[in-house]
């Protein structure tokens, strides 16, 4: 039965990219941000009082503390970069760019964690990179920036920063809390920092005009965030590990594929073969 429950942790994860294209076709990327990032803080906190993490409370640290707030804010510089990359690029590029925050986070790891890298990682960050590379020629760039302002691979580049930043200020400051509990508290900094960002630029207004099937869109990414929370958590308590990671991880080529059927992004024979590296390299670095 866990296998059925990390198929949909892995579905529900895939299928987020694509909800949230649907619904930021015009609504100001900040605002659906926005407006995603409440519907995940529900399921966020649903998930703490679901496996009884919020006993943990009390013992959070002044320093705790402080890096799980460094680190919701630099999950939510990731996720306005990765939704405004979305709204002016295609999935199947923007997604292996954003995804490439595997290899920075090992990288850092190593580098500053002092974290050792065997030959399964390193094959899984060479494998991804050349994945990226084939997924964004120089060919479908091109076409990008007649399309677009090209702005779309600058937030999917600082989107990937963004999200290594927080996986290593969690591993840096953040051991002996829940994980549940930590993603909680984190939701709760990304979300305002995302209304924050929404006052700042004057958008708010821009909430009241979001159109209702781009609304509904907006609020299904979210809920398909939280379904994929949920799986996960279900397929971990029933099953092993070095089983539902890997089936997990396979997310971004549902992405990759949903993106191709349902949204109608070209792929070439370099995005296939980019497609399958992404596959092979991401299971590479959990196997």
């Amino acid at each position: 039965m866990w296998i059925f429950y990390a198929i949909g942790s892995s579905f529900f994860a895939g299928i987020t990219a694509i909800l949230a294209k649907c619904g930021i076709r015009k609504t100001n990327s900040n605002v659906a941000t926005a407006i995603r990032t409440i519907v995940v803080l529900i399921f966020a906190w649903l998930m703490v009082f679901v496996t009884g993490a919020e006993a943990g409370i009390s013992n959070i640290s002044s320093r705790i503390l402080l890096f799980l707030v460094l680190s919701g804010l630099a999950t939510g510089a990731s996720w306005l970069c990765y939704f405004h990359a979305l709204q002016k690029g295609d999935v199947n590029k923007v997604v292996p760019i954003d995804k490439s925050s595997t290899i920075l986070t090992i990288l850092l790891a190593l580098i500053f964690l002092q974290e050792g890298l065997s030959l399964g990682k390193g094959v899984g960050i060479v494998l991804i990179g050349v994945g990226t590379m084939l997924m964004i020629t120089r060919k479908g760039m091109a076409n990008q920036e007649k399309s677009s302002d090209g702005s779309w691979f600058i937030y999917a580049v600082f989107s990937a920063v963004f999200a290594s930043l927080t996986a290593i200020l969690g591993k840096a400051g953040i051991e002996g809390v829940d994980s549940n509990l930590g993603t909680a508290i984190r939701t709760t900094v990304v979300l305002v920092m995302a209304w924050f960002m929404v006052f700042v630029t004057g958008e708010q207004k821009k909430v009241w005009t979001v159109e209702k099937i781009e609304l509904l869109f907006i609020c299904l990414s979210g809920l398909a965030t939280g379904a994929s929370w949920l799986c996960y958590y279900k397929a971990l308590q029933m099953g092993e590990a070095s089983k539902v990671v890997p089936i997990d991880k396979l997310s971004v080529v549902i992405t990759l594929v949903l993106a191709f059927v349902f949204l109608h992004e070209k792929f070439t024979i370099k995005s296939l073969l980019g497609c399958v590296f992404i596959g092979i390299g991401t299971l590479m670095m959990v196997l």
